[in-house]
């Protein structure tokens, strides 16, 4: 685990850090391609400069967000972003966490990306790779 992200998952109540751990190290183990750091203060990954997974903790809890995951087409990511076409779900202790859905859907963030890396010089707009 990128050490900024452990920082990150260290300073939550124990619960959360479990939560953080396991998703952290799920995404690592699948996305073993992807460059993961902080970024707009929570741990995000990247593939080839375009953000794919991350997590934060909100109200609700530990908020896991695909931003392509409104096109993955699954249920379980039913937290769907407006303008964007990211998606996601939350979790409030880490035996909610389904391994075998979470490595689908981190197979899935390869495959199918809208371009964010972009989506400033394009004023908004989001192109599908």
């Amino acid at each position: 685990m990128q050490p900024s992200i452990q920082t990150y998952n260290t300073q939550l109540n124990l619960s959360d850090q479990e939560i953080c751990n396991k998703l952290a190290d799920l995404i690592d183990t699948e996305l073993k391609e992807a460059e993961s750091k902080i970024w707009h203060a929570h741990p995000v990954w990247f593939i080839n400069g375009n953000p794919i997974v991350g997590y934060n903790k909100q109200k609700k809890g530990i908020r896991l967000m695909f931003w392509s995951g409104a096109d993955f087409e699954e249920e379980a990511l039913n937290i769907l972003g407006g303008k964007f076409k990211d998606a996601s779900i939350f979790y409030n202790q880490v035996s909610e966490i389904k391994p075998t859905a979470l490595k689908r859907w981190l197979k899935k963030s390869r495959t199918i990306q809208w371009d964010y890396q972009n989506i400033v010089k394009r004023k908004g707009v989001l192109v599908k790779l």
